[in-house]
């Protein structure tokens, strides 16, 4: 398991958990920046949870403000010494311009729904250098995302019980695409299956037959927490956006389940994929 495993959820936790201490305290974050000769915007920015690894002065120093000791202060420092945790996405600046790589690292459930694109971790290496070549990036930028993107499948390798469970919705648009050769193309075919053979993972594949379904213009990626609320990541060519308002994510909880429910179960889907690997031109 990742040394930094469940850093990112810690600190996540952390953010929120200091913003309910402010709020029960009865300040605004202004007035807790001033008591603490802050510059403002710094309190903000940690219940945002815009920060990188917090400062341990820092949490005992609102702690203080807010009256927490004892039990309430060893809660907030033991999540602030478990959010440091040096995790290995940080050596991508170039490619991560946000936490997503973290919370897909600690979700106890993964929910990917891809239209037209098979999801990064589930990608081959030669499908993920073809993916890559279509855009403007520099090709020191696509050798670091290729690595990048084949050191987060890692995630579904953890054999200590924190493997997340994955289910993938993927569309017969997305396996139609020519590129590459027809044996890289027939590798990610097999990949998919042999990944869809695993406990913790679940393929389905919705037909261009079975019509129209939700969800046909959204890239989804969909993270849930034991514990905690879940989130939704939202991917085009530009960025990865985070969303985590309770509404919206349900929203497309819905329509991922939706999809789900719409597309062939993971049986038909193995054999949909065989077929098309014998009949690959």
């Amino acid at each position: 398991m990742s040394e930094a495993y469940g850093a990112t959820i810690a600190k996540w936790r952390l953010s929120r958990r200091l913003k309910t201490l402010r709020e029960e305290a009865g300040y605004t974050a202004n007035q807790v920046c001033d008591r603490l000769n802050w510059g403002r915007g710094k309190v903000g920015r940690f219940e945002a949870n815009s920060w990188v690894r917090p400062e341990l002065s820092d949490i005992r120093d609102l702690a203080r403000v807010y009256g927490q000791v004892d039990g309430d202060l060893e809660e907030l420092e033991r999540l602030a010494a478990h959010a440091r945790a040096r995790a290995w996405w940080r050596g991508y600046p170039e490619v991560f311009a946000n936490e997503f790589p973290g919370f897909e690292a600690d979700a106890s459930s993964i929910r990917v729904m891809t239209p037209l694109v098979l999801p990064g971790l589930l990608q081959t290496p030669a499908y993920i250098r073809a993916l890559m070549a279509t855009g403007g990036r520099s090709g020191a930028w696509r050798d670091a995302a290729l690595a990048a993107r084949l050191r987060r499948q890692r995630v579904l390798d953890r054999d200590d019980g924190t493997a997340p469970e994955l289910l993938a919705v993927i569309s017969e648009a997305s396996l139609l695409f020519r590129w590459g050769g027809r044996d890289d193309r027939r590798a990610q075919l097999a990949h998919l299956v042999e990944m869809g053979r695993r406990p913790n993972i679940e393929i389905r594949l919705l037909r261009f037959g079975d019509g129209l379904y939700p969800g046909m213009s959204t890239l989804v990626n969909l993270f849930r927490f034991p514990g905690e609320p879940s989130m939704v990541y939202l991917e085009n060519d530009v960025a990865i956006q985070e969303n985590t308002d309770p509404e919206s994510v349900e929203a497309y909880e819905q329509i991922v389940q939706r999809a789900r429910e719409a597309a062939l179960g993971p049986a038909e889907t193995a054999d949909f994929l065989d077929k098309m690997t014998d009949t690959l031109e």
